[in-house]
């Protein structure tokens, strides 16, 4: 007696990839394109059931799926290595869509709109990464780029590399952006001396620094409205 249970079993109606297929993807609850990416159940539980499992456990907030880990993840039962690895890339490929498809119209006109921008970018991560936003002479953002990726207490940033890239992609100026892990908000010595460093150098080339934001899972600290710009 097979005891696996697969979306195949279900009553057609119930079926998310055939209630795509026939009503369009919109018709789909969150469980249910999550139960399609899933793709099958376990012993005692169909991927739908699966899929309400994991969102219970979210509070059944999508924001709070994009937070879980590759290691949240297989503690369900019924989530292998193959299950987990398809929901974190299908999340990854969501998440850079809208970064791609937004770029374009974010005009940056305080500080939460940094924020905004790159939160996702930072979300649940264990270790510190920075980033260098790129605006035109409208403050309009261009793009972003990563220009390092360190450990928990820290990364090395490059200044060379941060004006490089903002030269080769034509910025009228740029904004710095990295996380801390710890949840602090306050900028270390490291955070000053580098906003510093990056400001003058900005100055003499025409390439202003206009704000440096350091960012948790629970907020942000501008240097700009904190006057330690």
């Amino acid at each position: 007696m097979n005891l696996n249970i697969t979306l195949k079993e279900l009553s057609p109606e119930d079926r998310p990839r055939e209630k795509m297929i026939l009503k369009g993807k919109n018709s789909l609850s969150d469980s249910e394109l999550l139960a399609i990416i899933i793709g099958s159940g376990s012993r005692k539980k169909t991927a739908l059931d699966l899929s309400r499992e994991i969102l219970m456990h979210c509070n059944n907030d999508i924001g709070q799926l994009t937070d879980l880990t590759y290691f949240d993840l297989i503690k369900f039962n019924g989530v292998g290595e193959a299950k987990a690895v398809s929901i974190l890339a299908a999340l990854e490929l969501s998440q850079r869509g809208m970064s791609t498809s937004s770029v374009e119209k974010i005009k940056v006109k305080q500080s939460n709109d940094v924020y905004q921008f790159l939160k996702r970018d930072f979300n649940g991560l264990k270790h510190e990464e920075c980033y260098v936003v790129l605006l035109n002479r409208a403050n309009v953002i261009l793009n972003k780029f990563q220009i390092s990726k360190g450990g928990v207490s820290g990364t090395v940033v490059d200044a060379k590399i941060i004006f490089k890239i903002a030269i080769d992609n034509n910025a009228s100026s740029i904004i710095l952006a990295h996380n801390h892990p710890s949840g602090t908000l306050a900028p270390s010595e490291q955070d000053k001396v580098l906003t510093q460093k990056v400001k003058t150098f900005g100055k003499m080339i025409d390439l202003p620094l206009l704000d440096h934001i350091i960012l948790t899972n629970n907020g942000y600290f501008s240097f700009l409205d904190n006057d330690e710009f």
